[in-house]
C-alpha cells in the first residue's frame, strides 16, 4: 500500500523512506542535508532516523 500523499502529517516519522519523494523533501529540510547525502546516510545507518541523525551527528 503506498502512501496517501493528501495526508500531511507525521504518519511514521521513525523511519525514513527514500523512494517517496515527499518524505525525501520533508527530510532533507528536517535535517539540512541534500538528497544524495540522505541517501547515503540511510544506506548506511538504515531507516531508522534515530540511527540517521546519529550518522549525520545532528
Amino acid at each position: 500500500m503506498s502512501d496517501d500523499l493528501k495526508n500531511r502529517g507525521g504518519q511514521d516519522r521513525l523511519r525514513i523512506n527514500v523512494n517517496e519523494e515527499h518524505e525525501v523533501r520533508y527530510w532533507t529540510q528536517e535535517l539540512n542535508v541534500t538528497k544524495e547525502e540522505l541517501e547515503r546516510a540511510v544506506k548506511t545507518a538504515g531507516v531508522m532516523a534515530v540511527d540517521v541523525r546519529k550518522h549525520l551527528g545532528k
